[in-house]
């Protein structure tokens, strides 16, 4: 799950890490108070999607579009005309794809004086089961093109959880980011704060760019962008009160609340599976055969009829979907049991588009009977490759 910055910096402000000063601010009327709360002189107005590269995206709206999201303001008729213009508006970056997210949300902030600025990350390194830190002196950059282009500027660590964070860890961000004296010493009690908020709060990715240097000597973290693991987030009540769902596709949600695995994808062609395996599997040979899948729907290994019927549902909701490959590999999932789901769901809603089911397995032969005796118009298939086939020629054929 993500979240807004200005809601992931008050984590790591709970945590004890240096961070700004800021409002939220929902609606134009709010941004007069937010920034006369701050005082100025100078106010940072940030649009809050859940999408990096903000700064030098564009809004849609000509008379927004050419100055970014987030914007530096000297006055506080500067902060209300950005506010303004910003909120309600999409914004388009190289992560939010041509589509662009809607702004909702904006973050009014204190200006900070810069003068350096680095970059510093924290994820779970899935080969050593560690938390693992990424540093940089290239504050403010897209740190792939960094990466690419200049792999001896980052450096990386791991954390041993039976240690915990070390006085050396600190000093090797220090020596990366060539930091002495008292901003040695500040980067590495910063350090510490965002391992315990990293492991405290179950997060899977924490990413500051940039760290600055303020002219006042003091780090900061002037920008967050944090995302939790999902599965962790009924240890956090807290955490998961900040869910932003308008940042969500509408699907997902409703496949969330059924406890279905799903994610949207650009293709035109559903899928249904129980089993991540059979779900990557399938996927691949949807592309073999020269389409591309509508999405990734894996409804489990213990699914019920019901289950199966809202997922169906989903997946026939989406307008991109020309066709449906159902494709089964019954174990402790019964075959029988998705095909009373597939025909309840076909039942209820009707299906525009051509369908093919795959099923084998406990009780495959009863599965099958059923789907025969439903009068439904479904094509069967007897394998993986076959049911490929079958969906991608039939959708050609529809087209």
């Amino acid at each position: 799950m993500n979240i807004h910055e200005y809601q992931a910096k008050a984590v790591l402000k709970e945590y004890g890490a240096p961070v700004s000063r800021g409002v939220p601010v929902l609606k134009v009327e709010d941004a007069e108070a937010a920034a006369r709360e701050l005082g100025g002189p100078l106010w940072v107005v940030k649009s809050q999607i859940h999408a990096g590269g903000r700064g030098k995206g564009k809004f849609k709206e000509a008379a927004a579009g050419e100055k970014g999201g987030v914007r530096l303001a000297k006055s506080i008729d500067e902060v209300k005309q950005y506010v303004k213009e910003m909120l309600g508006n999409t914004l388009v970056t190289v992560q939010t794809g041509p589509a662009g997210k809607q702004v909702n949300r904006i973050y009014i902030e204190d200006g900070s004086d810069i003068e350096k600025e680095f970059y510093l990350s924290a994820l779970v390194d899935r080969v050593t089961s560690r938390v693992a830190f990424v540093v940089s002196t290239e504050g403010g950059m897209n740190i792939e093109e960094v990466a690419h282009a200049t792999p001896e500027k980052i450096i990386s660590f791991s954390i041993d959880p039976a240690t915990g964070v070390m006085p050396h860890h600190g000093r090797t961000v220090a020596k990366a980011l060539g930091l002495t004296g008292d901003l040695a010493k500040q980067a590495g009690v910063l350090l510490g704060q965002l391992y315990a908020a990293f492991v405290g709060k179950d997060m899977s990715m924490l990413e500051i760019n940039p760290l600055i240097v303020s002219t006042q000597g003091q780090l900061k973290c002037l920008d967050a962008k944090v995302s939790f693991d999902s599965n962790a987030l009924y240890r956090h009540p807290d955490i998961f009160a900040l869910r932003d769902e308008t940042e969500e596709d509408a699907k997902e949600i409703e496949a969330s609340k059924h406890d279905l695995s799903y994610i949207t994808l650009d293709g035109a062609i559903g899928c249904m599976v129980n089993g991540a395996g059979l779900a990557m599997a399938t996927m691949d040979i949807i592309k073999l055969y020269g389409m591309e899948p509508a999405n990734f729907l894996d409804v489990g290994g213990g699914a019920t009829k019901e289950k199966v019927a809202a997922a169906f549902k989903i997946i026939t909701a989406d307008p991109k979907v020309k066709g449906i490959l159902v494709n089964i590999f019954g174990g402790i999932m019964r075959c029988d049991v998705i095909a009373e789901g597939v025909i309840a769901a076909v039942k209820e809603v009707g299906l525009q588009v051509p369908l093919v089911v795959r099923l084998e397995g406990t009780n495959v032969e009863i599965g099958k009977k059923y789907i025969r005796e439903s009068g439904l118009n479904v094509i069967s298939a007897d394998d993986l490759d076959d049911a490929a086939q079958k969906i991608v020629k039939a959708v050609k054929e529809s087209a």
